[in-house]
């Protein structure tokens, strides 16, 4: 308990630390060419390009509850500078099943990896698929080659209608103040979503030189939506080797669902797990389970 609060504590004040460094970066201009030439929008901060690319034209359903794109399938890629004047790149691409062969050619076409490919939830229609995408390069030949696949998402999908049904999951947001006050930190609102993301800055990986950081994909988070008394929570959590087993248990202890577990990124070091969760019942109920979770990490 005292590791994962100083683990928090410390993340919080690096935040609080550089963000008005954050404030004055410019995105480089190779970086706003990656925008431009993918169509798409994306920021800039902490030294890593995100570019967003969300599954707006779903209509996500779980359990027969319509449920907000924020929730959890908005996909994105991240690029950050490596040695030599190669960029890094990594993504988390949202895909229906009838896009991944065509999408997983495309990458493999232009030379990108598939580093992983699972699911996030479970009885969600229709069924989504995550794929983890890697390059290395410069930034304009980069957006070049995961151009093809990018473009094939979406294709043919026939959009939601203009008249939302009615959904807690889709406009409700759970009160913040007591779930940020179990999680330990505060989260950020991105539509009706209450998400908290929490970094691992006591793991240190980089690749080509490049630090893979919380936005290129090592950390842990946790989206809430609905109300106080129904809500339904999706999460991942990194987790170095030894901390799988106790946090398994604790997710289990307070009936979180296990969804999947897999790694991002092949021959680096230290192995990183990645695990995904997803539970429904009271809003302070679930971050309680969340919290049990985040504190068998660091031990």
């Amino acid at each position: 308990m005292r590791r994962v609060s100083m683990l928090l504590a410390s993340l919080t004040i690096a935040g609080l630390a550089a963000s008005p460094l954050t404030a004055r970066q410019d995105m480089p201009a190779d970086y706003a060419g990656v925008l431009q030439a993918l169509g798409k929008t994306g920021d800039f901060k902490d030294g890593v390009l995100k570019v967003n690319i969300p599954r707006n034209d779903l209509a996500v359903s779980i359990h027969g509850q319509r449920v907000s794109t924020p929730f959890g399938f908005g996909g994105w890629v991240a690029l950050t500078k490596g040695d030599a004047g190669h960029d890094v790149m990594m993504g988390d691409l949202v895909l229906t099943e009838d896009e991944v062969n065509p999408v997983l050619s495309a990458l493999l076409a232009n030379h990108l990896d598939a580093t992983a490919l699972h699911n996030h939830f479970f009885w969600e229609t229709p069924r989504i698929f995550y794929m983890h995408v890697h390059g290395h390069g410069v930034a304009a030949d980069l957006a070049a080659r995961v151009k093809p696949a990018l473009d094939l998402i979406g294709r043919g999908v026939t959009p939601p209608p203009a008249g939302t049904p009615s959904s807690p999951f889709l406009t409700s947001t759970p009160d913040a103040e007591p779930l940020t006050a179990i999680i330990g930190r505060p989260g950020d609102k991105s539509g009706n979503a209450l998400k908290f993301t929490i970094g691992r800055p006591d793991i240190t990986m980089r690749e080509m030189g490049a630090l893979i950081n919380a936005r290129m994909g090592l950390n842990t988070w946790a989206a809430f939506i609905g109300t106080n008394d129904k809500a339904m929570v999706a999460g991942d959590i990194a987790m170095l080797e030894t901390e799988v087993p106790r946090v398994l248990a604790a997710l289990r202890a307070h009936d979180l669902n296990v969804v999947a577990m897999h790694h991002h990124m092949i021959e680096a070091r230290p192995v990183v797990i990645f695990l995904h969760y997803f539970g429904e019942g009271p809003a302070r109920d679930l971050a309680t389970g969340v919290r049990a979770a985040l504190d068998q990490l660091g031990k």
